[in-house]
């Protein structure tokens, strides 16, 4: 009599961090979900304040013409990032290249060199903002970063990405008024007190 073969119990394969992060997704409809330097994030939905700082911060970029044949102004977009092999990133508003369709590459995330200049208005997360993001977006060499720091009541922009960060990091104060670098395809100007106002937690 022979022996019959014994087998442990079916154990599937782990899930990538991919598959686990589209899995938050679902469980989470409504939050952001991320992946920066190999670690999954969550974020809260955004609070009104949040929106309406997007949009007191999308008005200048459309009236320059931002959004137009030569380039796109696209909130919550997936950007594809280059610091870890499932990394990917979603701005809370982004200035794009037209043709931003013809670079999707995984996941419903795009080709940085697609993209301009990302945005971020910071909510509980602050930090994955003013840290691992600078980081990442330099990573990627997106040519312009603004930060919308409603916690400390200021405007970051960075540009300039080196390996780490950004050569340049100005911070703006209310009262100012920021004239983004042409490079994004027009001049754009905002009023960080108005953006700051409308944004207050």
């Amino acid at each position: 009599m022979s022996a019959a073969a014994v087998e442990g119990p079916y154990r599937p394969e782990p899930l990538t961090l991919l598959e686990q992060a589209n899995q938050l997704m679902e469980q989470h409809p409504g939050c952001r979900v991320e992946i920066i330097g190999g670690v999954i994030t969550v974020a809260p939905p955004p609070d009104a304040p949040h929106g309406m700082a997007l949009t007191e911060l999308m008005i200048p970029l459309l009236e320059a013409g931002l959004h137009g044949k030569e380039s796109r102004v696209i909130q919550g977009i997936g950007l594809w990032l280059p610091t870890g092999p499932e990394d990917y990133a979603i701005p809370d508003l982004a200035v794009v290249d037209a043709d931003i369709h013809e670079h999707l590459i995984e996941n419903n995330c795009y080709d940085p060199v697609s993209f301009r200049l990302v945005l971020e208005v910071t909510s509980s997360n602050f930090n994955s903002d003013l840290r691992n993001k600078v980081a990442a977006y330099a990573e990627a060499k997106i040519p312009v970063y603004v930060i919308v720091n409603r916690k400390h009541g200021r405007v970051h922009v960075l540009t300039d990405p080196v390996e780490g960060g950004y050569d340049t990091h100005r911070v703006h104060a209310p009262g100012e008024r920021i004239t983004l670098p042409e490079s994004i395809g027009a001049q754009a100007t905002l009023d960080v007190a108005a953006i700051l106002t409308t944004g207050r937690l």
